[in-house]
């Protein structure tokens, strides 16, 4: 009996021994994981903010103030020595997530996640994502002045992780297995390749393709227009453009290419978009212009923002900014504040490509066989061999479909054609807003913009608001672009762009205030194409009421707005379909939750059971309107929110209300009733197995971690109000990702807040502190130091010394 025992503890002890050495699946080996001196243990503590550092490379010594929310306040001497602190701060307090997002950016995630990363790796290699970002490096390099300030960021991360010891390593990099590479400037071009892609790579075209073949032109039109019969568009209606004397690209005779297409890359969220408004003096309470800004992005921890003050003797910044690149992107300075929405402007599109022959080095081109080029994408994955992807290149850019990928034939692809890839100076224009200090220098900033196509506020401590949308945009003719276009034939290509000038914007309007939601940005007096891709209709139409009804507007009012949870879409249909719906018939529980939705204010609060009603009712409505759309075998989006409203209450015999599965005709009256009976069916069987259902339980908002949302690196079922089409745009896990009120007094007082917190380690108290203020609708004030000698509201100081 001894020897068995022997022989158990033996093998016990070899288990044991083995599983601590030895990564088995997913997780990482447990001996280095729950190791005292390097493991899991490690990352319970907070950051070290006080003392001094020794920095490779710095001119003179930088001074880093912290506050109570752990943001802290840079003063450099100079520019150099300022980025590269903030390359070491932001990579002290986020560098596993500025180097996992530029993995993602890259097409790189299978390295670190194994084989289940290998779809979307190849899907970023065949949008051209690195290709992007080696133009966008290209072009920064032409500015000597940007290469030396991406050089000392990459300098000022890559002095930080030199110093770091295997305990000091972020947790996840401790669960996954694996190390920090070195910084280089391309993953600073990566990392805004990625907010690039998230922001303007949203495209239908091939779906839209789809949707033509199949329902003819006129029935198209009807469900996917170009305008919407109601349009409050973010440059004002009454904004002349006489002065534009650019010809319009005129529309070939070229005729459509209707392939088939059954399967589509994933698009980023639609929802990805953004608040921002500026009053001028004369309608502010105090006499100085007001500035707002929230965009609405995925909720995640680490959070996407990191705040910051960034200040030489030259210009003194603050805001939000992205780990991973140079400056604030969202923020003031002592002059100027600015900010962002996305102005989702069809600038992608799609070219069937015709090769010549299986080998695919040839293509078709104005008659002619013009070569392609080849790019061998070799995918590394943990555990297992490289995988090899050949992406043919032609000079519209990347064939994202062929034979290997989703494609319909061996001598046929789809290549993108994108502004994404046409190589910008992004990073200049945020550095020089940085340190505007009127009008002119946040126009001239502006100019170095060439996508994603945003909608950049302004206000000043001169007087002056205004509003730009801006990126290179093309010159297209009337529907270029909405569909899919010939590859071989030149007219179809791109034949110029609109001149930035003329790009849609206005200054200082009579009315008082500018603003944008994601709505239209223009009206239909804009001469040049500009395609409706979806655009927002609710919310813009709550700002720009707001503002009209107001003589004066304060700061509170700014957070009232920004936390506003009126529910304008259910208020424009709920009505008519109570109205329509034959109720008669309602069983006491239907009856029950009936006049739960019939007496709701339109207010998505969170104590609010109606709003729960609503949205589950929309969603089937929704998706059985178009029911005819889940049965196609191809590529398919369905019509736009407003419009399918607009049809419900003016069409409700349009064939498209009809069950495909059901002998009886419907109409949206029918519909109504349906979709209600299987609401109350639902709702009542969630109430039985998670209780109440009031609007903040059912919602179930959370912030997830970005690794698929880890539970204990997660915070669930925040209470807040708000769905995707409120002001306050707060989704399941989307939302308001940074708000920022900003007063253009000298200096000028701002307030911020997030759904996260400043540190990225879940073992610090700073990790999500922040998000129950959040979630409450208040705020922080933000503390803006006028020098490195105002210590007013400072809790520690590190410096940083040169070597």
């Amino acid at each position: 009996m001894k020897y068995i025992k022997l022989i158990a503890s033996f093998v016990l002890v070899t288990v044991v021994f083995y599983s601590f050495n030895t990564k088995i699946g997913p997780l990482p080996p447990l001996g280095k994981f729950l190791s005292p001196s390097q493991g899991i243990w490690q990352n319970e503590h907070d950051e070290i903010t006080m003392g001094s550092l020794t920095i490779d490379g710095l001119m003179n010594p930088v001074v880093i103030h912290y506050d109570e929310q752990l943001i802290p306040h840079i003063f450099a001497e100079n520019d150099i020595d300022l980025y590269k602190a903030q390359g070491y701060i932001t990579a002290k307090h986020r560098l596993w997530q500025m180097e996992f997002q530029t993995f993602a950016s890259a097409g790189r995630l299978s390295e670190i996640i194994g084989e289940k990363g290998l779809n979307f790796d190849r899907t970023q290699r065949r949008k051209g994502m690195g290709f992007g970002a080696e133009n966008a490096l290209k072009k920064m390099q032409e500015d000597t002045e940007m290469v030396a300030f991406l050089e000392a960021y990459r300098d000022g991360v890559n002095s930080y992780i030199s110093h770091l010891n295997p305990n000091q390593l972020p947790i996840e990099y401790k669960l996954l297995d694996y190390a920090p590479e070195l910084w280089t400037t391309t993953k600073t071009a990566l990392l805004l390749m990625y907010m690039t892609d998230d922001l303007c790579g949203r495209d239908s075209d091939l779906e839209y393709t789809n949707a033509l073949r199949l329902l003819g032109e006129e029935r198209f039109n009807i469900l996917y227009p170009d305008f919407y019969d109601v349009n409050d568009p973010v440059i004002p209606k009454d904004t002349t453009w006489s002065s534009i004397d650019t010809k319009i690209t005129d529309s070939p005779n070229s005729h459509k290419i209707l392939d088939s297409i059954s399967e589509t890359i994933q698009k980023p969220d639609p929802d990805n978009g953004s608040n921002n408004w500026a009053v001028s003096g004369s309608k502010s309470y105090s006499g100085n212009p007001i500035l707002a800004n929230d965009p609405h992005l995925g909720l995640n921890l680490p959070s996407i923002w990191f705040v910051m003050q960034l200040a030489t003797p030259k210009h003194n910044a603050f805001g939000a900014t992205l780990p991973g690149a140079l400056g604030v992107i969202s923020g003031f300075n002592n002059h100027i504040a600015w900010g962002e929405t996305n102005a989702t402007r069809d600038v992608k599109d799609w070219y069937k490509i015709e090769f010549k022959d299986k080998n695919r080095t040839q293509y078709k081109y104005n008659d002619t066989w013009k070569e392609a080029a080849v790019r061998i994408e070799e995918i590394k994955i943990k555990g297992k061999k490289s995988y090899l992807d050949s992406v043919i290149y032609t000079h519209y850019g990347p064939v994202t479909y062929d034979k290997n990928f989703n494609g319909n034939g061996e001598k046929e692809g789809y290549a993108m054609k994108w502004a994404g890839h046409i190589g910008g100076n992004n990073q200049r224009t945020l550095l020089d807003l940085n340190s505007a200090k009127n009008y002119d220098d946040y126009l001239k900033a502006l100019k170095h913009w060439v996508a994603p196509a945003q909608n950049f506020v302004f206000a000043s401590t001169e007087g002056d608001i205004a509003l730009w949308i801006q990126g290179l945009f093309p010159n297209k003719w009337k529907g270029q672009g909405k569909f899919l276009l010939d590859g071989s034939n030149p007219e179809d290509e791109w034949q110029s762009f609109i001149p930035q000038e003329y790009n849609a914007h206005t200054k200082n309007p009579e009315r008082g205030f500018v603003s944008s939601a994601n709505q239209h940005p223009v009206d239909i007096s804009y001469p040049f194409y500009v395609f409706n891709d979806g655009y927002e209709t609710y919310r813009n139409r709550v700002i720009n009421d707001f503002f009209r009804s107001k003589e004066k507007v304060t700061i509170q009012d700014f957070k009232n707005l920004q936390n506003n949870n009126y529910n304008l879409k259910a208020s424009e249909l709920l009505p008519f379909m109570i109205a329509n719906m034959d109720s008669s018939g309602l069983n006491s529980e239907e009856k029950e939750f009936f006049n739960e939705i019939k007496s709701w204010n339109y207010y998505s609060d969170i104590n609010s059971k109606a709003p729960s009603v609503w949205d589950l009712w929309w969603n089937k409505l929704y998706s059985l309107t178009w029911d005819e759309y889940a049965n196609e075998k191809v590529a398919l989006v369905k019509p736009f929110v407003y419009q399918t409203i607009y049809l419900l209450k003016n069409n409700p015999k349009d064939p498209f209300m009809d069950i495909v599965d059901t002998p009886k005709k419907e109409t949206s009256y029918d519909l109504f009733l349906i979709t209600f009976k299987e609401t109350v069916k639902e709702l009542s069987e969630w109430k039985t197995k998670h209780g109440d259902y009031n609007w903040s339980k059912y919602k179930g908002t959370y912030v997830g971690h970005l690794l698929q949302a880890l539970p204990a690196f997660s915070r669930f079922d925040i209470p807040i109000g708000g769905d995707r089409n409120t002001v306050n745009a707060a989704a399941k896990n989307h939302g308001p990702s940074w708000r920022m009120i900003v007063e253009m007094s000298y200096p000028p007082k701002a307030l911020g807040i997030y759904p996260g917190g400043q540190s990225g380690n879940p073992g610090s108290k700073y990790y999500d502190n922040f998000i129950d203020k959040w979630a409450a609708g208040d705020y922080i004030n933000l503390l803006f130091l006028q020098n490195s000698e105002d210590n007013i509201g400072v809790i520690s100081t590190q410096t940083l010394t040169p070597n």
